[in-house]
């Protein structure tokens, strides 16, 4: 089967979907905590990376793509962190910012090559009016060469088949990355 694509460097993509922010603190440990049995670790490297759909819109700008990113967010350092590492990496970033819920964090201790602890700071999306994310889809479907959907079950897209009826209305492929097991609900998309 023979597909003719765009040239990828002037393909717009627009990535919908659970946004992140993975943060990393390393160090290394020396001694136990004599408040409980745990080690105790100096902190001398702190990383932040875009993580779940902002890893895939930042994947998507790495190969020369136009990368749009859509998703919920909270009004925090959080949010402000992503847009500006994504920036830099161009990422069109156009968050629906939430002001009763942070923006999904992970935070992740290692030491010596070795993961200590994964704290996450969520409290998921769901229940969040999907409108404001189905408006900007609509708004970029006529400038837009796929629409990406990344679902990691945080709540951006509990209206997935809206959001796919849309494009493929105005013929525009989903990809989805599905999150789980129950594919029925990404009924009609282009590419699992």
């Amino acid at each position: 089967m023979k597909v003719n694509l765009p040239a990828f460097e002037r393909a717009g993509v627009m990535v919908v979907g659970d946004v992140m922010l993975d943060r990393y603190w390393y160090g290394p440990t020396c001694r136990i905590s004599p408040e409980a049995p745990v080690p105790v670790v100096k902190v001398n490297t702190v990383e932040e990376r875009p993580g779940g759909a902002a890893n895939v819109a930042m994947n998507i700008a790495s190969l020369g793509a136009n990368a749009r990113l859509v998703g919920l967010t909270g009004i925090d350092d959080a949010a402000r962190a992503l847009s500006k590492t994504l920036a830099e990496v161009n990422v069109k970033c156009d968050f629906v910012s939430v002001p009763t819920h942070p923006t999904i964090t992970k935070l992740r201790v290692l030491s010596r090559n070795q993961q200590l602890i994964r704290l996450d700071f969520e409290e998921g999306f769901e229940g969040v009016d999907p409108q404001p994310l189905h408006e900007r889809i609509n708004q970029a479907l006529g400038s837009i060469g796929a629409l990406v959907l990344s679902d990691y079950a945080k709540g951006a897209l509990t209206s997935v088949q809206t959001m796919i009826s849309l494009a493929r209305q105005a013929g525009v492929p989903v990809l989805i990355d599905p999150k789980g097991t129950d594919f029925e609900r990404y009924r009609g998309a282009t590419l699992l």
